[in-house]
């Protein structure tokens, strides 16, 4: 079993993405975290330390997070975290820590988004043709009138 953690953060640069031996996409990002802390003697906000999470996206969400994250972006991002430890050259035992992440998308808190749904099981950035429907709100270019649709 391992722990869980939610990030909220900055992307510290775009996200690199890369694919293993057997051609499958993985995706590297670093969010800086920080805290923001009110001063109760100031009443200022104070922020507090900033610390760097190591993020891993494995399969066709790592194609989709590498076109929609930017550097400077604020993300919320969910995930598993993992311990890897290993020697070094010289033998010295070395411990580093990261995230391996479940879901990631933009904060609203200072930005607007526009999604576009991607392609299911392609593992591209296009986006999926609409669903047939016969309601009218689902038809792009529908006009509507004064009317409320539902």
């Amino acid at each position: 079993m391992s722990a869980t953690t939610t990030l909220v953060g900055n992307a510290t640069a775009d996200v690199e993405l890369r694919y293993s031996q057997a051609g499958k996409p993985v995706a590297n990002i670093t969010i800086a975290v920080s805290d923001r802390k009110k001063n109760q003697q100031t009443g200022e906000w104070e922020d507090g330390d900033t610390w760097f999470a190591r993020c891993t996206i494995f399969g066709s969400m790592a194609e989709t997070v590498a076109g929609s994250i930017t550097k400077g972006m604020r993300v919320i991002a969910t995930g598993r975290i993992k311990q890897d430890s290993w020697k070094d050259k010289d033998g010295n035992p070395r411990t580093s820590v990261g995230v391996i992440v479940d879901e990631i998308g933009p904060s609203l808190r200072y930005a607007t988004a526009q999604v576009t749904r991607a392609a299911s099981g392609g593992g591209n950035n296009a986006p999926a043709a609409p669903a047939p429907s016969d309601e009218p709100w689902t038809t792009p270019g529908a006009s509507y009138g004064d009317d409320t649709p539902f």
